[in-house]
């Protein structure tokens, strides 16, 4: 499709459901990493980006199951291998966040770097900068991050302070989830307050995650051993709840947005 050809004039009414956060569902689908029981993600929106993040955890040998309405099961108990590899990987830079829980639950991991760039002309600079504050050892070889915790204590990351800058959404869920299965605190300074952050640190709770400060530019996290499996649904999609709301009111029009909760 070249372009769109719009006919206004007419005042938007009626109802209209607003999706799923992809920037959301992403990282928490990452996030079933962290667990060895299944994970139930609910409220997917139905995008490329989704399908190619299950896609990627299929590869890795992660059972997925995906249900007519888009609620998926992740189940990494049958995980084999530990690559993010790059035909997957160069269509989506958040391919990255596998990145973080790889490497805190199972102590190694290798990822493409994302869409094939350079470490500094993305902020992917910061995730590696974080990890390796936490006592991780990462390599660049043949355009692939090689990380591991061998030679750190039980190969568990170790908590620390980190401080982010620039702020970075991914980053701060990177290392969020990194952070959730390390040995001891860590504290994340100049973090990401959007709401997609707080909804996986919401779900990283569900899944038994100690973490405080969501929303603030302050999060604290206190490593355990282990998470659990878990229920959780994506919230809105912020953007695309706002788009229709404008339109509505700039015909004049009226619309219910359903899936929108005011407090999200």
């Amino acid at each position: 499709m070249d372009k769109l050809l719009i006919k206004g004039g007419a005042p938007l009414n009626g109802e209209i459901y607003a999706s799923g956060a992809k920037n959301s569902a992403l990282p928490i689908l990452a996030a079933s990493l962290l667990s060895d029981s299944p994970v139930t993600v609910g409220n997917l929106p139905h995008l490329n980006d989704v399908t190619t993040m299950l896609e990627l955890l299929g590869s890795m040998g992660v059972g997925v199951m995906l249900s007519d309405d888009m609620e998926v099961q992740v189940d990494t108990s049958s995980i084999k291998n530990l690559d993010a590899r790059y035909e997957l990987v160069k269509t989506m830079r958040a391919s990255i966040l596998v990145l973080g829980p790889l490497l805190s639950r199972f102590g190694k991991a290798r990822v493409s770097l994302p869409g094939g760039c350079a470490i500094g002309s993305r902020p992917v600079g910061i995730h590696i900068e974080g990890l390796e504050a936490m006592g991780a050892q990462i390599k660049i070889e043949n355009g692939d991050i090689v990380a591991s915790t061998q030679g750190l204590s039980e190969n568990r990351l170790i908590g620390t302070e980190i401080e982010m800058n620039p702020v970075t959404v991914t980053g701060t869920e990177n290392l969020l989830m990194a952070a959730c299965l390390a040995k001891g605190k860590t504290t994340l300074k100049n973090s990401a307050k959007e709401p997609e952050v707080i909804d996986l640190g919401n779900c990283l709770i569900k899944m038994g995650a100690i973490i405080k400060g969501l929303g603030t530019d302050i999060i604290e996290v206190e490593g355990v051993e282990e998470l659990n499996g878990a229920e959780h649904s994506i919230i809105f999609d912020r953007i695309e709840a706002g788009t229709y709301m404008v339109a509505a009111a700039m015909t004049s029009g009226e619309l219910n947005c359903i899936g929108v909760e005011s407090d999200k």
